[in-house]
């Protein structure tokens, strides 16, 4: 008898941690299932993934947050138009000029804003269980490292020519056979940043994730027992809020920096 409730007891437990772990994969992994709540199941197109239809929402979005709610006719902004403002500011006058100068930084300013408030609202929309965590794939952040890496390269020889751009992998002032090694090393590191910049972004969202949800689920295995946890979760969330407008911050520095070395080797 005592065997037998054991074994339910462990088959229940099993089943639970199985229920768990679906939602879980659910949450950050690429499917053609939307889950939004547990138990919802929503088949996609083939042609759409879930993660494909967060990103279209996410731009979708943004549009409309620029288009109805920024007023830029108001004399004096409020509200949501100075909160956009405030942002764009500091995207322009923080990252993109201090590191591409005043004429490419302006120039640039629109894709580096691009960057942060599509982060921004990708990580800020996985936060609640309704949407996915886009940028918790790593095929989505590598997608956004390669339109960095695609400035990187293609503006660098549009701005110093095709021998201009290969000369940036030259330092300065090192005797011509170190060059030989150093300028091949330096090369390659240009492909190490772009898949640093994928990975940082997809590593720190993934993660956090994972920890909420394997926090939560410790309710449905252990029941009122585990109750404190809450208290941890709601910690975790403050901090992965955190992190979500910290991620787009670095992921969009990191790019203007990176886009920057090759734009004006020089400095």
């Amino acid at each position: 008898m005592a065997q037998s409730l054991t074994t339910q007891a462990t088959d229940l437990a099993a089943a639970k941690m199985a229920a768990v772990n679906s939602f879980i994969m659910e949450h950050v992994a690429n499917s053609g299932v939307w889950m939004p709540l547990p138990g919802v199941h929503i088949q996609l197109p083939p042609w759409l993934s879930v993660h494909g239809l967060m990103l279209t929402i996410g731009a979708t979005i943004l549009v409309l947050l620029f288009g109805l709610t920024y007023r830029r006719k108001d004399p004096v902004p409020s509200g949501m138009t100075n909160l956009l403002e405030l942002l764009v500011l500091m995207v322009r006058d923080q990252i993109a000029l201090p590191f591409l100068g005043e004429k490419d930084g302006r120039r640039l300013a629109p894709l580096f804003c691009s960057f942060f408030f599509f982060i921004l609202c990708l990580n800020l929309m996985s936060l609640t269980p309704l949407f996915p965590a886009a940028t918790a794939n790593i095929n989505v952040t590598a997608s956004l490292a390669l339109v960095t890496m695609g400035f990187m390269v293609i503006g660098g020889m549009m701005k110093n020519g095709v021998v201009g751009f290969f000369k940036a992998f030259l330092p300065h002032g090192v005797p011509w056979p170190l060059l030989i090694l150093l300028g091949p090393l330096e090369f390659i590191g240009m492909f190490i940043k772009v898949g640093a910049l994928a990975i940082r972004l997809f590593a720190n969202l993934l993660a956090g994730h994972i920890v909420i949800f394997s926090l939560l689920s410790l309710l449905l295995m252990f029941g009122l027992l585990a109750l404190p946890v809450v208290a941890l979760v709601v910690l975790v969330f403050f901090l992965e809020l955190l992190v979500a407008f910290l991620q787009a911050f670095i992921f969009t520095l990191l790019s203007a920096i990176f886009i920057g070395q090759l734009y004006h080797p020089e400095h």
